[in-house]
């Protein structure tokens, strides 16, 4: 929804980078099933990664948060 409420088309990342001056804007995190869809790692896989320390997470009451920033460096690594 926009900002009246109403159903836009404007992305939640078009928003900001109109905000930002038109400069390229990254998630700082993003949910499991997120990150399982950009990878095309499993969720056991992933869960793997984080457990051994591969991949960080921030953790907001039940919810867990992976740093987008270490997806990427995830795949610089291989």
């Amino acid at each position: 929804m926009n900002r009246e409420g109403q159903s836009g088309s404007t992305s939640l990342f078009e928003e900001a980078e109109a905000l930002l001056g038109g400069l390229p804007v990254e998630p700082i995190c993003v949910r499991v099933p997120v990150a399982v869809k950009l990878t095309g790692i499993s969720r056991s896989t992933l869960y793997e990664l984080i457990a051994e320390g591969e991949i960080e997470v921030v953790k907001v009451g039940r919810s867990t948060f992976i740093r987008y920033a270490s997806l990427k460096r995830l795949f610089e690594k291989w």
